[in-house]
């Protein structure tokens, strides 16, 4: 008889959705994890032959997807929950968040309200995110302390604020976090311009010779109003498109957020320069942005990832609710039953995100060789009985409720519900502090 190959971990799973091929159910398989990298995918009657894990673990009744990917948030502002809401995005911003940020925002206000968004984010299954937001060093160490993989937001803005005084003392920072952190395996880094009402000519282009000398994507916020074209059109005499366009910004390292008012030769544009696409129904619905045309982005091979944005205007970090939400906006703004399948929804939470981040041959999919970061749903519950095709399940059915193990890089980060490596309780205590602090300061 063989000897059986020693192995860390052998997650069996009821079914295995991995994404890559498309569309395939695996059923009754396990994955072999070992050094937090997947060796193996195979039948789990032969992965007990062949292997000799240190840790078996049974999920009968579960499905095991990749990981979920939060293609653009601000995770610090989960602090900022609920505090303005039913407003128009400029008035939010300028009466409401802006005010709140120059009184709050400091390094350690972003380290909790960060450690509390992946709290909430490894609950809902999501095992890394696009961040954008002030003190991103803050950002990389919540991230760190949570085991979660986070893309880091190098911000740029055109103006001053307790973070920084200018564009270039921006810059400057947010360099010199890249050059301390680069070397953490969880850790990758996009620059993040705000958004071109918020950012110079000068700023965007200073952004592009760093993003192209370094290999780093660039994240920023575009075509989210119709305000926003205006002030464009006003300011500049050109669309936002166009003018990123002009300043050589459209590119495959071009992560676009929101993108709900475009014309067809703009979305033509996009799929020439091979720019990615962050969509966020849930938060374009809350501040009446629009409605992104996603079908026409998936028919011109445009990748689209999902997005939850902040927690201050959508107000939930739960890439479930974006799926479901995405494929039913799809069908009823295209008029087509068949736009966006579950498939397809699954993908863009996953895969597409990945590809968006330069990550797509590390994660993104249950593929042997990439790392194991794993989200599995449990699907015991009555609410998600009779059960047909899981596929279909995880995307209509199931939500952030049911996810039951987290592992990002073969370590589990959520068993049975419950964290491993953030205290839920003295999450509670730090935020009761904060929602007082800035509760009394609002109604001043």
């Amino acid at each position: 008889m063989n000897e059986r190959i020693k192995t860390d971990i052998l997650i069996e799973a009821k079914w295995i959705i991995p994404v890559e091929p498309a569309e395939v159910i695996l059923k009754y398989h396990a994955l072999a994890i070992s050094q937090g990298i997947i060796c193996d995918i195979l039948p789990i009657h032969e992965a007990q032959f062949r292997y000799h894990p240190q840790q078996t673990i049974s999920l009968k009744n579960h499905v095991l997807i990749p990981g979920l990917i939060n293609l653009h948030t601000h995770a610090a502002m989960t602090l900022m929950r609920g505090l303005a809401d039913d407003r128009p995005l400029m008035e939010w911003l300028n009466q409401y968040i802006w005010p709140t940020e120059s009184q709050h925002v400091t390094a350690q206000f972003v380290l909790d309200g960060t450690q509390l968004a992946c709290a909430e984010m490894i609950r809902g299954g999501i095992t890394c995110f696009n961040d954008m937001y002030f003190f991103p060093e803050s950002s990389a160490q919540a991230a760190i302390m949570s085991g979660m993989r986070a893309a880091v937001g190098l911000v740029v803005i055109d103006f001053p604020t307790a973070y920084a005084s200018d564009a270039d003392d921006y810059l400057s920072k947010g360099l010199e976090v890249r050059d301390n952190y680069q070397q953490h395996s969880q850790l990758s880094f996009c620059f993040a311009p705000h958004a071109p009402y918020t950012v110079s000519d000068k700023t965007f282009s200073s952004v592009l010779t760093y993003s192209e000398q370094l290999n780093i994507p660039i994240h920023t916020h575009l075509h989210e109003t119709k305000e926003e074209i205006c002030m464009s059109l006003d300011s500049a005499g050109k669309r936002p498109i166009e003018r990123l366009q002009h300043l050589g910004l459209l590119s495959p390292n071009l992560i676009a957020v929101h993108m709900t008012h475009l014309t067809d030769s703009e979305i033509k544009l996009i799929q020439q320069y091979g720019c990615s696409i962050a969509h966020c129904p849930s938060s374009n619905m809350k501040l009446a942005s629009g409605f992104a045309p996603v079908t026409a982005f998936l028919n011109q091979g445009i990748n689209t990832g999902l997005g939850t944005d902040g927690a201050a205007s959508n107000n939930r970090l739960d890439i479930f609710e974006e799926m479901r939400l995405a494929a039913l906006l799809a069908k009823a703004v295209s008029g087509r039953a068949d736009a966006l399948p579950a498939h397809q929804v699954l993908r863009m939470a996953t895969l597409n995100g990945a590809n968006a981040l330069g990550l797509g041959n590390k994660i993104g999919s249950l593929t042997v060789g990439k790392a194991a970061d794993i989200t599995a749903i449990d699907f015991s519950d009555i609410n998600l009985t009779p059960c047909y095709d899981p596929l279909s399940h995880v995307v209509y059915t199931s939500g952030r409720e049911h996810v039951s193990h987290v592992w990002v890089n073969g370590r589990m980060l959520l068993e049975n519900k419950k964290l491993t490596t953030l205290n839920q309780s003295d999450l509670h205590y730090r935020m009761a502090l904060w929602n007082k602090r800035i509760a009394a300061s609002s109604r001043q």
